[in-house]
């Protein structure tokens, strides 16, 4: 009889909502923070463009373009300018976002026409 009469304490209605708003924020915060390193992670890649330059390369060293050439892909502006010293340089820029981003690629051996 004495096991039966032990009450449990119940927590109040009050601290339940505290508890749920508190599971709801730190859901929140983590949803935002996940989305933000996903985003930046798809930004970030750029193994197309990458992908892209190779076949330019190709195409240049193999006298199928000729410099100096100038293209638009995607966000990206490609261009190709032969050096005084026999080398082409391949610059990249993207159009996008407050400050541009640019790659630069010295392609060895170039046509010369």
């Amino acid at each position: 009889m004495a096991l039966l009469k032990k009450r449990i304490k119940a927590s109040t209605l009050m601290e339940t909502m505290v508890a749920t708003v508190l599971i709801v924020v730190i859901f929140m915060l983590s949803s935002l923070i996940l989305n933000n390193l996903f985003a930046a992670q798809v930004r970030g890649n750029l193994q197309p463009l990458k992908t892209h330059l190779d076949k330019v390369e190709y195409l240049y060293s193999n006298g199928k373009l000729t410099a100096p050439y100038y293209e638009e892909w995607n966000d990206w502006t490609i261009s190709v300018e032969n050096q005084n010293d026999g080398t082409a340089l391949m610059e990249i820029t993207e159009q996008l976002g407050t400050e541009p981003r640019t790659l630069k690629r010295i392609v060895e051996n170039a046509h010369t026409p």
